[in-house]
């Protein structure tokens, strides 16, 4: 067993640490106040490979391994989650999505542009009265000649406002359950397709989240992503990638905590010395590095076994949760070390806590995990 990063993955590691300190850095305070979104930073991750990291070359992506996209996703949300997410939904939900199950078609058509970092994908699953209960939902597409009409309205859209182009989960066939949902690719601008104002979140705020409405829009047949019937199917395949991203972006959040707690610890002074002198703060401090050092072994070893081919869907729901926890207990530790000023908005760390919650809730509650693991481990 290696633990070893290759060069390969060491110079990706540098090189997202160099662009996400000097680049993403600058103003993500800002940004999140003001739920401005980093247009410049997603442009620059676009040229430097990081918004098709997985996608073959063939396809204008990077043809990199799972483990180099971790570390990559890793480095970018320990300064900025919100540039994180944007990251993780084009990488995970959408470029992946469209390379396993797209036609040669729609791969050319859109899956060069959006692994290349020109366009920028949305993934369209959720719904007002269907979250976790995915199979629940109510937008419908209708077969009419060479197109399907499709209507219906979904929430919690990512990418949603600033996406080019959305993938789309709509039933197909009432009355059938999940077996009669199938997924499409969507181009915004088309007529009826319009966009909802943004979210007004506790966190990653410098993200866009928002409603899309879908009044009879006209979708050609050729978007069709996999056959009728096969969308829940390929949602579930999908959102086991997506959940490697998010736990990544769980364990950036996590380990700026712990940087910030080291380096503030050490600056303080209360009765005369450090506070980092301080037992409390010590165990602290150890504390969140081993639980981060644990999370991040189990990230990797999600990604591994995602790049050998193997069952790796209930090993990248326990990295999921387990690294959710973990950015939520030390991003509120953080907070705790640094006292009044943590609390405050200026200090920027306040927003590493506010940022760690979503990582608990979406692309898959902890509860739903929870769910999927002892599934896997109870079978026969």
């Amino acid at each position: 067993m290696n633990f070893q990063l290759t060069e390969e993955q060491i110079l990706i590691q540098k090189t997202a640490r160099a662009f996400a300190d000097n680049e993403l850095a600058p103003g993500v305070v800002e940004r999140d106040d003001k739920k401005i979104w980093p247009r410049e930073g997603v442009k620059q991750m676009g040229e430097l490979g990081f918004m098709g990291m997985m996608v073959d070359p063939k396809w204008d992506g990077g043809g990199m391994d799972s483990i180099s996209y971790t570390i990559a996703m890793e480095e970018i949300s320990r300064v900025e989650a919100s540039s994180g997410v944007v990251m993780s939904v084009n990488n995970s939900l959408v470029c992946y999505l469209l390379e396993k199950f797209g036609s040669d078609f729609l791969k050319e058509k859109y899956l060069k542009p959006l692994a290349s970092g020109k366009k920028l994908g949305a993934f369209s699953l959720s719904e007002p009265q269907s979250g976790s209960d995915a199979s629940n939902m109510r937008t419908i597409a209708k077969k009419e000649g060479d197109h399907y009409i499709i209507s219906g309205t979904k929430n919690w859209v990512t990418n949603g406002i600033n996406s080019n182009y959305v993938i789309l989960f709509a039933v197909t066939e009432k009355g059938i359950g999940y077996k009669g949902v199938s997924c499409f690719i969507v181009e915004k601008g088309w007529d009826g397709l319009e966009t909802g104002k943004p979210e007004n979140k506790l966190g990653i705020r410098a993200s866009d989240t928002c409603e899309l409405y879908f009044d009879n829009v006209k979708v050609p047949v050729e978007n069709l992503i996999g056959k009728e019937g096969e969308g829940f199917t390929i949602a579930l395949v999908i959102l086991d990638a997506g959940r490697i991203g998010i736990a990544s972006q769980a364990i950036g959040i996590a380990q700026a905590s712990l940087n910030a707690s080291v380096s503030y610890s050490r600056e303080r002074i209360q009765f005369g010395k450090p506070i980092a002198k301080n037992q409390a703060i010590q165990f602290k401090i150890a504390d969140m590095a081993m639980e981060i050092e644990a999370a991040r072994l189990l990230i990797r070893q999600a990604a591994w076994k995602k790049d050998q081919k193997q069952n790796y869907g209930h090993i990248a729901s326990m990295a999921k949760v387990y690294a959710s926890e973990v950015a939520m207990r030390a991003s509120t530790q953080c907070v705790q070390i640094h006292g009044g000023f943590g609390y405050m908005r200026e200090s920027g760390i306040e927003r590493l806590m506010r940022d760690a919650k979503i990582t608990q809730i979406y692309e898959g509650t902890s509860e739903i995990q929870r769910i999927v693991i002892a599934r896997e481990l109870l079978k026969k």
